[in-house]
């Protein structure tokens, strides 16, 4: 099962990566853009996902995946309830996150 810590630890481990706290709520950035954030009570994990593929990602698993409130649609977003995500799951989902706000360049240092 995947942490709130075991996350942050991954996320602050990428370049570039800042952590701010909005509103009470966790975010993680490269520089203005945020690809990774936590709901108030740190259960929801929200990221970066291509928009053209997330309605997939939910339906393959809609109890583990969920759209953001119909406002962010706009945005290339996918939440997750943290709990149901494996360590590899998450790992996987937070540097591809990451690799949607960093220069090319910079997202081929981390494998």
């Amino acid at each position: 099962m995947a942490t709130v810590q075991g996350v942050r630890e991954l996320a602050l481990s990428l370049p570039r990566t800042h952590e701010a706290l909005v509103h009470d709520r966790v975010k993680f950035r490269v520089g203005r853009i945020v690809y990774l954030a936590f709901s108030r009570d740190e259960t929801i994990m929200g990221f970066a996902f291509p928009r053209e593929e997330r309605a997939s990602l939910v339906a393959s698993r809609p109890a583990v995946f969920h759209l953001p409130r119909p406002s962010e649609l706009r945005y290339n977003w996918v939440q997750a309830h943290l709990a149901a995500l494996g360590e590899s799951e998450t790992r996987e989902l937070v540097v591809e996150a990451w690799r949607m706000a960093v220069p090319q360049k910079v997202s081929r240092t981390v494998p």
